[in-house]
């Protein structure tokens, strides 16, 4: 049905690009990949480019192939954003950009009307970093779009996702998480978030989601939070990853946690604290009524954890992180 259709992916490697990519291909798109990463495929219909897609100059190169339609997973500040929107929005049919749930402002049941941090928090100091804050440049983008004069975009807001290499607890990336259970050493956790539920999907659901998405005029100038409605606290998730991999976890005061991430200790603050410590519980019917899928077609929290973590390849090479070094000198002097 999508025979000749073609699909360009900027940013395709990630931990949603992964299970996205394959997925389009099967269902008849052609599919290019521009990546940082070196990527290849045994998919004819599927072709990797190790390229930079912020280079403007290559880009207008690229988009001479006429795609049908754009996934644009690439991280911007808002004035890349505002330089680049409308040759995206000229040059396709579809254009599918990347915001996040984190836009929210704290909401009993979040749905794609709740109000936004950027336009509802009385915190000064927060909205000043707006150029470096994630949720903040997030849904100015989202508002970039909305002005553009075009309706041939789509705004997606995806929730945690986990996938392959992508593993979150609270903060901490699969750096601090994975690493330390494997290595038997125990994480540290803020005591606040405990109790404060969180939503977690696995990026294959969210590759359907999206591949139903993608050139679905239904969906031309509207926004979907792409999501599970599924939640658990904070704690009940540590507790999946210690049963699955043995994770040992030590509740901490805010201060003391947020001290293990140095220069970036203001940014993991805002993040604790304008959406970790937010009850994030999502109503994802807009986006399964676009999509024809049905909550019960998700893999739940364990289920997705259990998959991914177990077939992790032994010899699995985590990034390094001064987290971890910080959490050791800790536990070190705690010890003493």
């Amino acid at each position: 049905m999508n025979n000749g259709k073609k699909i360009l992916v900027m940013g395709g490697t990630g931990a949603m690009g992964v299970y996205l990519v394959p997925k389009l291909a099967q269902m008849g798109y052609r599919v290019d990949v521009i990546s940082l990463d070196k990527a290849g495929s045994d998919n004819e219909k599927v072709t990797y480019i190790q390229a930079d897609a912020k280079d403007d100059v290559y880009l207008k190169e690229v988009l001479k192939h006429q795609y049908d339609a754009i996934v644009d997973f690439l991280l911007y500040y808002t004035k890349e954003f505002y330089a680049r929107y409308e040759m995206m929005l000229k040059s396709t049919g579809h254009y599918m950009f990347f915001s996040s749930y984190r836009v929210y402002a704290d909401s009993p049941v979040i749905t794609e009307e709740s109000p936004r941090l950027l336009d509802v928090s009385a915190d000064k100091r927060f909205l000043a970093e707006e150029e470096k804050e994630y949720s903040l440049y997030k849904a100015r983008q989202e508002d970039i779009l909305r002005a553009s004069g075009f309706d041939n975009w789509t705004i997606v807001r995806p929730a945690i996702t986990y996938s392959k290499y992508r593993f979150q607890l609270v903060t901490l990336e699969a750096n601090v998480v994975v690493y330390r259970a494997l290595k038997g050493l125990p994480v540290l956790i803020p005591r606040e978030a405990l109790p404060i539920q969180g939503t977690m999907s696995w990026a294959g659901d969210v590759a359907d989601m999206l591949s139903r998405l993608v050139l679905n005029t239904a969906a031309y100038g509207e926004t979907y939070t792409v999501a599970t409605a599924e939640h658990h606290t904070w704690q009940e998730i540590a507790d999946y990853y210690k049963e699955i991999i043995g994770l040992e976890y030590i509740p901490v005061d805010t201060e003391t946690y947020l001290s293990f991430f140095g220069e970036w200790s203001v940014y993991a603050g805002y993040q604790l604290k304008y959406d970790r410590c937010f009850n994030r519980v999502i109503d994802n019917s807009k986006v399964l009524g676009a999509t024809g899928l049905k909550q019960s077609d998700f893999m739940t929290l364990k289920q997705g954890l259990k998959k991914e973590l177990l077939s992790l390849p032994e010899n699995t090479v985590w990034s390094e992180t001064p987290i971890n070094a910080k959490v050791d000198e800790f536990l070190k002097r705690k010890s003493n």
